[in-house]
């Protein structure tokens, strides 16, 4: 027998502990702490663990439960048929393993004529529903519960409007699905719950049990709650021979089912339609996670039959992780282009939204103890598209008294000269002493480039690393004079590459002032601050002669910044700098395009999270162009919150102030008005 290491068996009984106390808040409670994914996460590594120890299987009982222990407010009914609950997948590989162990076993069991075909449904985020009827009459509506026994809820069942009380048939059976609740319900209860200052639901799911349990009928009747029907399990008038006549026959029978379902032969099919899902969520006003993979085949389902919790003849498709846990395995400093040094998590790799990642920002040292981060603790990381990963809290029950405090040091090598560091005055955040480190000048270079500054897009962080390396360019002024001949001699450019990036540096030689302002890299100067300089000012020569009175005066600059601007303009080697890129670039005029007159003037607007179909610089430059302003911050003087999916603390900071948050289609309605 392998020797299990003390470290190793510590963390599956941390991790059961952590599992069971979630799935009773979950299923049993209906007050999750916890995203699914989160609890997805912590169920793989436990899996994980029991895969490569299989000594550990003492840990292992928590993952064939199913659901949770009834409360005691409701009757409890034990379920004529056992309920179920799908093994899970998160990516075609692991789905092609559980088809090919599928397939093996239909072999062996002599169907190896019978054609497989899957059918796919959308895994809806609700809660499940078990109906009884009888001659065709709603008699019983139950929750899951722990899957043989749940609670009696007909009495608020039988007030959402799409669960019928009487089928078009007089027939007796049992039928499954979900109840679910809309986005645009979970916000307008969430306002009304914020003024009368009771707790807010955490999302559509979260809001769908909650209102199926209210001991009060009314109370759910005013929720709007709706539900999607998706399986017979028993009937006296027989069950169609494939799960897409199944739920053919429910829809005929006046059930609602969701109609976003297919059947395919291939499982190349199954995952394009995965995929097409993947993109089309945020479209839907009901919570999706992923997509549930049933054999089409009634006769194949009976053949296969269930494990000790699951169906072997169905899975479901999870979508990308959004949040998911990993390990902290060291804290680094990163140097900026100003030479702010910013902590960096490297993490234990895992995937989440849909790549791999291993590192997420830590920003500062405040934020270091704010979360009370440690090397070697379990964290929660979160991202959502494009945005960067960030580190959401930290699992602490899992804490094994092992994991290392960071504390920041006294100097970093990479800082230059003598590496020593420095907290900025009333900041969070620490520096380099020495300004001119290669580090800081690679940063400054890169953030020059970028799309939101002089957008020179064939320079990439590689091609800027070979440039400075090869002492080609020491200032931003030397990109622009640039030859092909230069850009020849560098190893692995050929003529098509250099060809690309003189063209590039061509057209970037014609900016807008905004873009410059942000290429400049000016300390405490944000991308939007950078366009109300811009708009204010007009011209370089102007904002390099405002004054420290001037600048304090303006909205969304303050002493901190306006102090950092003049001290930028008053450095001989800035202005040497800046002269000379000017002898390079032109600057067109006013370079923003804001109304003055506009319907949102006046209006300060805030945008956080990912918005479903507009991007951010999308929706910036519609409100700018209606005359609004732009906060990267939320305070008493924002009138609106554009909040997109996982907003993030923005969202929690304007309902504590009371700023009004405006979905995407909300923005659209605005602007339209407008």
């Amino acid at each position: 027998m392998t020797k299990i290491p003390e470290n190793i068996k510590i963390r599956a009984e941390k991790l059961k502990k952590e599992i069971e106390r979630h799935a009773h808040l979950y299923h049993t409670l209906d007050t999750p702490e916890v995203s699914d994914e989160i609890f997805d996460s912590l169920v793989a590594e436990l899996k994980e663990l029991l895969y490569k120890y299989p000594e550990l299987s003492e840990f292992g009982g928590i993952l064939e439960r199913v659901g949770g222990k009834p409360l005691k407010e409701f009757v409890k009914v034990k379920h004529q048929v056992r309920q179920w609950s799908f093994d899970d997948v998160f990516d075609f590989g692991s789905l092609k393993k559980w088809d090919e162990k599928l397939k093996n076993f239909v072999k062996k069991s002599g169907l190896s004529d019978e054609k497989i075909e899957y059918c796919c449904e959308l895994k809806i985020d609700g809660l499940k529903i078990v109906l009884t009827y009888e001659k065709g009459k709603l008699i019983l509506g139950a929750t899951r519960g722990d899957g043989e026994v749940g609670e009696d809820v007909t009495n608020n069942v039988k007030t959402i409007r799409t669960i019928p009380l009487k089928l078009k048939k007089e027939e007796s059976l049992v039928v499954t699905g979900e109840i679910w609740i809309g986005k645009k319900d979970l916000d307008r209860i969430n306002k009304i719950r914020q003024k009368s200052g009771e707790s807010l639901y955490a999302n559509t799911r979260n809001l769908a049990a909650g209102s199926i349990r209210q001991l009060d009928p009314k109370v759910t009747s005013s929720r709007n709650l709706n539900s999607f029907i998706y399986d017979i399990d028993l009937s006296n008038g027989g069950i169609p021979q494939t799960q897409s006549d199944e739920l053919e026959l429910l829809e005929k029978l006046g059930f609602e089912i969701n109609p976003n379902f297919a059947v395919f032969d291939t499982l190349a099919g199954v995952e394009k339609f995965y995929q097409s899902w993947v993109k089309k969520k945020p479209e839907l006003d009901y919570g999706l996670d992923g997509i549930v993979i049933k054999i089409n085949s009634r006769k194949v389902q009976e053949t296969l039959g269930y494990t000790g919790k699951s169906p072997r003849w169905g899975v479901a498709y999870k979508f990308p992780a959004e949040q998911v846990t990993t390990i902290v395995e060291d804290i680094v400093l990163q140097i900026g282009r100003t030479g702010v040094l910013t902590p960096v998590a490297h993490l234990r790799p895992v995937n989440v939204a849909g790549s791999t990642v291993s590192r997420a920002t830590l920003h500062n040292e405040d934020e270091i103890r704010r979360l009370d981060v440690r090397v070697g603790d379990t964290i929660i990381l979160q991202k959502a598209g494009d945005v960067i990963p960030d580190i959401v809290s930290v699992v602490k029950e899992l804490r094994t008294g092992k994991e290392k405090k960071y504390n920041f040091p006294s100097r970093v090598s990479q800082c230059g000269g003598d590496g020593r560091i420095e907290r900025i005055p009333g900041q969070a955040a620490w520096r380099c002493v020495n300004k001119n480190s290669f580090e800081q000048q690679k940063r400054k270079f890169y953030h020059f480039v970028s799309k939101k500054a002089l957008d020179i897009t064939d320079m990439g962080p590689r091609v800027t690393n070979m440039l400075l390396e090869n002492n080609l360019i020491s200032e931003y002024a030397d990109i622009f004079t640039l030859k092909k001949g230069d850009l020849l001699s560098l190893p692995r450019f050929a003529e098509k590459s250099a060809d690309n990036l003189l063209n590039s540096i061509e057209k970037a030689k014609n900016t807008t002032l905004p873009k410059l302002i942000i290429g400049l890299s000016i300390p405490q100067v944000g991308e939007e601050t950078a366009y109300d300089l811009a708009e204010h000012f007009q011209t370089i020569k102007n904002l390099r002669e405002a004054t420290f009175e001037k600048l304090e005066q303006l909205y969304g600059v303050g002493p901190v910044a306006a102090k950092s601007i003049v001290d930028f303009f008053k450095s001989k080697e800035n202005k040497k700098i800046l002269d000379n890129l000017l002898k390079q670039i032109s600057i067109s005029t006013p370079g923003v395009e804001k109304s003055e007159s506009g319907k949102l003037a006046g209006r300060t607007f805030v945008l956080t999270g990912t918005l479903p179909n507009m991007s951010r610089d999308e929706a910036k430059t519609k409100i700018r162009a209606l005359g609004g302003t732009l906060s990267e911050s939320v305070s008493k003087e924002t009138d609106y919150v554009v909040a997109g999916d996982n907003p993030g603390s923005k969202y929690k900071k304007a309902q504590d102030l009371g700023v009004r948050v405006l979905s995407e289609d909300e923005l659209v309605e605005l602007i339209s008005k407008s």
